[in-house]
């Protein structure tokens, strides 16, 4: 990924994960980094930082979002992903049982 802004090493959440750039006028589909992360001293918050491949994308140009949450939305972040990874997985198995 050139131009990467994020850092990436051993510790990055999701370094290599199937992501989509939706605009009004178009959809891009890239590669993207994905990571979790708080402040090493005195932490007071938690930060969700993503960012696709640029050399993947015609529409944006190079950049990083980053989301930062109390230690409360965070847990309510948690809480809906867990809620909708059971969900999938429910979806999954009964599909593999047909």
């Amino acid at each position: 990924m050139p131009n990467r802004l994020l850092r990436v090493n051993a510790y990055t959440t999701f370094d290599m994960l199937d992501a989509e750039a939706v605009g009004h006028d178009f959809t891009e589909e890239a590669f993207a980094v994905l990571n979790v992360t708080a402040p090493r001293k005195n932490p007071d918050h938690v930060r969700l930082e993503l960012e696709l491949d640029n050399s993947q994308l015609d529409h944006l140009p190079a950049h990083a979002d980053k989301v930062t949450l109390s230690a409360s939305e965070a847990r309510e972040l948690s809480e809906e992903l867990a809620s909708y990874a059971e969900r999938v997985e429910k979806a999954q198995q009964e599909t593999d049982g047909e």
